[in-house]
């Protein structure tokens, strides 16, 4: 079963970038879309971006429109999200997870469709926006 990583979580300062990474276990990544979460205290979890298998669609939740961007490098079994002019609201745990369909923005803010379509959660990685 394909096994999921998030990395490059970390503190930074309001106005900052992060890139973060998921990292899958194996080739077969390149059969999947995937999506980035994120969950803040108290929140449920909330779709952030989301790329086809072959990366020629992309889609982002309108918080972080034109500031997030998702990719992917299929050879290096790995998708990223690069985070910029992060702001306090974006802290959050990020989690990554797989999707053997489509990636659209029904998907991706679906709560119902975002617990029986995704599989293969990593364990996150900690994003702390703050001064």
């Amino acid at each position: 079963q394909l096994q999921l990583v998030a990395s490059g979580g970390a503190l930074v300062q309001p106005g900052g970038s992060l890139r973060l990474s998921c990292a899958a276990s194996e080739s077969s990544l390149v059969h999947y879309a995937i999506g980035w979460f994120r969950q803040a205290p108290g929140k449920e979890h909330e779709g952030v971006s989301c790329i086809s298998s072959s990366g020629a669609v992309t889609n982002h939740a309108d918080s972080v429109k034109g500031r997030f961007t998702i990719s992917r490098d299929n050879a290096k079994n790995t998708v990223y999200l690069q985070s910029n002019n992060l702001k306090p609201d974006d802290t959050g745990v990020y989690y990554c997870a797989s999707l053997y369909g489509p990636c659209n923005i029904e998907v991706l803010t679906n709560t119902a469709r975002i617990v029986s379509e995704f599989n293969s959660w990593g364990q996150g990685t900690q994003v702390t926006v703050s001064s």
